[in-house]
């Protein structure tokens, strides 16, 4: 049978550029940025990252390795303390996987290193051959792979600078366009800000922002209350990005945090109005302790107190 050249030398190229690209980025390397995960780990680690209380047949289907191989990775990470498993909530018989306190370490110093080193090869480069670099890459992507055949995934990591000013900024416009909330509301979510940075405590205060695509599309902190009583505040989701799971992944989250944290309870306060958030709460085992009308951020308000005991 006679060969396509044209195809043949194609293909030749992709090979060679797909041993380029994983010297470059230390993929062949025994173990992946100078971690103590190999590849498979690591992307294991990612994916579970991206995707809170996923499954192992999810994890099999979006990764595509051996159901076998998967499962024996995944029991010796649970056995490095780096992910848990919990019967699912809706069917028993299945477990459902998420990272622990340590494997969300181990996922934030990975995560550092991965933009550390791309960061290093895309600052050798001007603007224009970075934007080069990116259009390349996003038209393979989009080639292989269509958006359309792509599941809507997110990420949940801890803030970076800068992240807050979104929090505050993002806080004031969608409650404006959605609620018709005034820019009172804005300045208390900014002093709520200024104050965790002022006094953050990592050991007991934590903050995580939800990526969807690789842009910020919702948040939420965990702070001290009074005693050993936490905080649950400023949840958001933005409009774009409902329905994908962020607001109950934040949420359980935060619930975590506080028990290894140390904590006895959560509380948090809320409106009335805000159905979406009220009814995240009380399907995460929030119960509500109190009600009181209120005229606040130009609008009158029904605020509520709820409560969970952990």
């Amino acid at each position: 049978m006679k060969s396509n050249t044209a195809l043949d030398n194609q293909i030749a190229a992709v090979r060679g550029f797909s041993r380029f690209y994983t010297q470059k980025l230390g993929i062949i390397e025994p173990k992946l940025l100078d971690s103590p995960w190999t590849l498979q780990e690591a992307r294991i680690i990612y994916e579970i990252a991206h995707h809170p209380r996923c499954s192992a047949t999810e994890l099999t289907r979006t990764l595509g390795l051996d159901a076998g191989f998967l499962s024996r990775t995944l029991k010796a990470l649970q056995r490095r303390g780096i992910v848990a498993r919990t019967p699912s909530s809706d069917d028993r018989r299945t477990s459902e996987i998420e990272l622990t306190a340590a494997g969300r370490k181990a996922f934030a110093a990975l995560d550092a290193r991965s933009r550390s080193d791309v960061g290093h090869l895309l600052g050798s480069l001007d603007e224009n051959e970075r934007a080069a670099v990116v259009g390349a890459m996003t038209r393979i992507e989009q080639a292989l792979e269509p958006p359309a055949r792509k599941g809507a995934g997110f990420l949940l990591r801890s803030h970076r600078p800068g992240d807050i000013g979104w929090v505050i900024s993002r806080h004031g416009a969608v409650y404006a366009q959605e609620y018709g909330w005034d820019i009172s509301f804005e300045a208390l979510v900014a002093e709520i800000a200024a104050e965790f940075l002022r006094n953050f405590d990592p050991a007991r205060e934590h903050c995580w922002i939800a990526e969807v695509d690789g842009e910020p599309a919702g948040s939420i902190f965990l702070v001290r209350g009074s005693g050993d009583v936490a905080k649950l505040r400023l949840l958001l989701v933005e409009k774009k990005a409902r329905g994908l799971g962020i607001g109950r992944a934040l949420v359980e989250q935060c619930i975590r945090f506080a028990r290894e944290a140390g904590y006895s309870a959560i509380t948090l306060w809320t409106q009335s109005s805000l159905v979406a958030a009220r009814d995240i709460y009380q399907r995460a085992g929030f119960l509500r302790t109190d009600q009181k009308k209120h005229h606040s951020f130009g609008v009158d308000l029904v605020g509520e107190t709820w409560e969970m005991k952990l």
